[in-house]
């Protein structure tokens, strides 16, 4: 199919240019440049024409949680959400620990996913030589659990750590939390609450101390290694120490700061409780305004999201027996247009937070920027237009954002050049391709 996009403000690579934009069997074909005979044009009216955001942390549940979420519902609310690519998270059932079940989650994905899919091998304390002899065209890079997880995929071995970060042959990313920290701080709670803890109590359960305590022995062990380190989740203005401002050019330690962290502080537990109960937490105005900071310094290399979905019957449990995670694709690319508005961050700086960045930190080919031959993978996002409080497009039903009147709307998503989704409709077809990298 081909398209021609006009009368759009294109955001590309740190500029604005009004005009039109030429789609043309999967590929872009150029910025006013003249469309093939039967093009099909689409009318932006002004909206902004950016890159498919890249989601460099997703939990999409499958296989083994798909009463939860499976590849394909997400992926579609991800397409909605203005998201074309994603790469997802080891910790499904069976865990993405061995060459099969890395293996199996393409296969499932290529059968059904509406976006474009990388998935990330995952790290236990047992499977180092299938960490160093992995497929780096199948994986995205090598999580490491470096705080609470569930089964065998909490690496606290200080010697399996050591030669993790010494013989990874993909970027490592990690999720940072000192889990004996957190234990103390819930016996503490329990102590003085019992069992009916509140949910405003998460952010000093996983506290500041807790994140940094990781965190920072991942940054020593990635200096001392030199590994290529990207640390997920940042929460803290003392993590923000950790890492250096400016372009992502030349880094090898890299920071990810999610869209729930930048939107809600601490104040939102009194409302919102287990519906922004996620890990690591949600913490103080101070944290946030320091993130918003990060992002503009470049402290902060890429905004992900870490959707991370349950169903309402389980965030409906109390404290100690409800799971974190939220649902947040869908909504994702329009919350971060509310900083826009108020007039934290550029589109620009959006742009490349969510697709430059993860493009060139992961190595993904032919992806993330407006350029001639590049996969079209973009998002049609008018600022103008509030999104809807519903359908929500995620299995579980629910967002964090349903009662928030968001003033931005993703109109429009194209992945691989083919329109999947347009104003509440999809289109036939999956879509979705393996992410190809293109690595030194």
């Amino acid at each position: 199919m081909t398209y021609r996009i006009v009368n759009a403000r294109i955001v590309n690579e740190g500029t604005i240019t009004e005009g039109d934009l030429v789609v043309d069997d999967g590929r872009i074909l150029g910025v006013n440049t003249t469309a093939p005979v039967g093009a099909v044009v689409v009318e932006a009216a002004g909206a902004y024409l950016v890159p498919g955001m890249i989601d460099d942390q997703v939990h999409f549940r499958e296989p083994g949680f798909e009463h939860k979420a499976t590849i394909e519902t997400e992926s579609r609310a991800a397409v909605a959400g203005g998201i074309t690519s994603y790469m997802e998270m080891p910790n499904t059932k069976p865990q993405t620990v061995t060459a099969e079940a890395l293996a199996d989650k393409h296969a499932r994905a290529a059968a059904r996913s509406m976006a474009n899919y990388g998935f990330y091998f995952g790290a236990t304390n047992d499977n180092l030589e299938a960490i160093k002899a992995v497929d780096q065209r199948l994986a995205c890079g090598v999580k490491v659990f470096m705080g609470s997880s569930t089964g065998n995929m909490l690496v606290d071995d200080e010697r399996t750590l050591e030669d993790i970060f010494a013989g990874s042959p993909l970027v490592i990313a990690t999720h940072c939390e000192h889990t004996p920290t957190i234990i103390a701080n819930e016996a503490a709670a329990r102590a003085r609450y019992g069992n009916d803890i509140p949910f405003s109590e998460h952010p000093r359960i996983r506290s500041e101390e807790a994140c940094y305590q990781s965190s920072s022995l991942a940054v020593e062990l990635a200096t001392r290694h030199h590994a290529r380190l990207h640390v997920l989740h940042i929460t803290t203005a003392r993590e923000l120490n950790l890492f250096q401002p400016g372009d992502l050019a030349g880094k090898r330690i890299t920071a990810e700061a999610c869209v729930h962290h930048l939107f809600f502080n601490d104040a939102s537990y009194a409302t919102k409780g287990a519906a922004i109960m996620c890990n690591p937490a949600i913490k103080s105005p101070a944290d946030q305004q320091a993130l918003w900071a990060a992002v503009n310094d470049g402290r902060i290399d890429v905004i992900a999201t870490d959707h991370a979905p349950h169903t309402v019957a389980e965030k409906a449990r109390p404290y100690t027996e409800a799971p974190a995670g939220l649902p947040l694709v869908q909504h994702a690319m329009a919350s971060l247009f509310e900083h826009v508005h108020a007039g934290r961050f550029t589109v620009e700086t959006v742009v490349e937070k969510t697709a430059h960045a993860p493009a060139r930190l992961f190595g993904i080919a032919a992806r993330g920027f407006i350029r001639e031959g590049y996969w079209a993978d973009l998002a049609l996002v008018d600022p103008t237009m509030p999104t809807p409080a519903d359908p929500i497009y995620s299995k579980c039903g629910w967002s964090p954002f349903t009662d928030i009147a968001l003033r931005s709307r993703v109109r429009m998503t194209w992945v691989n050049g083919e329109l999947r989704y347009q104003d509440g409709a999809f289109f036939p077809g999956t879509g979705g391709r393996a992410l190809e990298f293109a690595r030194p």
